[in-house]
């Protein structure tokens, strides 16, 4: 795999609300070190993000009522009951509400994102994201996990999305950083060179005509 450091792609930087990365950091941190002891952390992560993916994303008209200025906390903190009560741990529910008592609720899709990335790094390793048009083999994804050892130094932890419109190679984001080794982008390196070869030699044929040799 022949990638190359890249401007951040607008993957990598849409849709991006400062101010809810910021408190969302704050959240992730105190989580982590509310679960601090034990491998406490990593299953609370796993509960979090299941619940925003197959709750909070699967029923957007919950998470509306949660987030609404016009529901009390008691009533929000009631739903969460209701919902959850029993089916997840004392520490993850206890953490929904105080997101909830907070109105923060909004960002817990960030604030998972955010806690992992800090859990993995806690730990030695590096999050990857890594973007393909397929689902990757295990022959490939241990080619990747091997390049990236070398690349980054660090225990890579590969996080794989599918992006059907991609031409065919693979995207990896580390961080700010994408390392894009996909089709289109060695195409458009690619028309690049073309374009720079012909309009060296456009000017080299116009500097000829104007110094003709022997003059």
């Amino acid at each position: 795999m022949s990638s190359s450091p890249a401007t951040p792609s607008a993957e990598a930087t849409d849709r991006v609300d400062p101010a809810s990365q910021q408190v969302a950091t704050i959240y992730a941190k105190a989580l982590l070190a509310a679960t601090a002891n034990g491998d406490k952390a990593g299953a609370a992560l796993d509960e979090l993000a299941a619940i925003q993916r197959d709750v909070f994303q699967a029923h957007p008209k919950l998470t509306e009522i949660l987030a609404s200025a016009f529901v009390e906390t008691d009533d929000k903190l009631g739903i969460l009951d209701r919902t959850f009560g029993g089916r997840v741990s004392p520490l993850v529910m206890n953490f929904l509400k105080v997101l909830a008592k907070h109105d923060r609720l909004s960002v817990l899709k960030d604030l998972v994102h955010i806690a992992r990335d800090l859990y993995i790094k806690q730990q030695g390793r590096v999050s990857v994201e890594v973007t393909t048009a397929t689902p990757l083999t295990d022959a490939q994804t241990a080619e990747i996990q091997q390049q990236l050892r070398a690349l980054l130094g660090a225990e890579p932890v590969l996080s794989p999305k599918i992006k059907p419109e991609l031409i065919g190679g693979v995207v990896l984001r580390v961080g700010d950083t994408v390392y894009d080794g996909s089709v289109a982008a060695q195409l458009a390196e690619m028309r690049g060179r073309i374009i720079n070869r012909s309009v060296h030699e456009i000017q080299s044929r116009r500097d000829r005509f104007r110094n003709p040799a022997g003059n």
